[in-house]
């Protein structure tokens, strides 16, 4: 529907945002909010991580709209290991989390330990939290599997606020059972440098290069024409 604008002209409005989605992102703005300050202070005297699993558990519930006790199951047995949280949604597992003490760095080895219970139990989601920077992963099985990274985002950073609120909305109870998330993914994995590079030496892309370097005066074989994309993209990326 479209209203009149000041100056008479028609004003197309966008499709509205459901109340759900609303309601999700204002208590994400919120639980930032909320958050920020004791994470803060847990970072200045170093919290453990027990401490730091304990606020973890509070910002799933309050602003990621969790139930505590139906949609979290804590020290989640996966062959004899135990992964920190294991996450359902109508009582499917959809998620696994693994929870470091606020002060630690986020890095390759917690990936691998949380991949470890995804592959086993078929799962596709991983997230890395230290309370402060939250990390979710997308697992494709596969020999070997491939990971991507769908959003990381730092609660004390600098960024503003509501791009904080964009990025945690994927994680919330909500937007998972909706698998927004998914959204997110495919458009950051279809964009991602190496996707684009793989479309650059496509033989479709070679051929067309290949014309365009005839008409410049240049004479090359699909081969050579490729290797040329090759070293552009090698040396763009240094």
């Amino acid at each position: 529907m479209a209203d009149v604008g000041a100056q008479g002209t028609a004003v197309v409005e966008g499709p509205k945002m459901p109340k759900w989605e609303a309601d999700s992102r204002e208590r994400v703005k919120l639980g930032i909010r909320k958050f920020s300050k004791p994470l803060a202070e847990f970072l200045a005297r170093d919290a453990n991580e027990g401490d730091t699993r304990l606020l973890v558990t509070d910002f799933l519930c309050e602003a990621l709209g969790f139930d505590k006790y139906t949609d979290l199951a804590t020290e989640y047995m996966v062959k004899g290991e135990f992964a920190d949280f294991g996450v359902r949604i109508d009582k499917q597992l959809v998620a696994f989390i693994e929870v470091k003490r606020v002060a630690t760095k986020l890095n390759q080895k917690h990936l691998r330990q949380v991949e470890m219970y995804a592959v086993n139990e078929g799962i596709e989601w991983m997230l890395l939290t230290n309370g402060v920077q939250w990390q979710a992963y997308h697992l494709t099985p596969g020999m070997p599997v491939s990971i991507d990274l769908a959003l990381d985002v730092d609660i004390l950073g600098p960024e503003p606020s509501a791009k904080k609120t964009e990025a945690l909305f994927h994680l919330t109870r909500e937007a998972l059972k909706r698998r927004r998330i998914d959204d997110l993914w495919k458009a950051k994995r279809t964009t991602a440098p190496k996707a684009i590079a793989q479309i650059l030496a496509s033989p479709a892309v070679v051929t067309v290069v290949r014309r365009e370097l005839g008409h410049q005066g240049y004479r090359a074989t699909d081969p050579e024409t490729a290797a040329l994309i090759q070293a552009a993209i090698r040396s763009d990326c240094q």
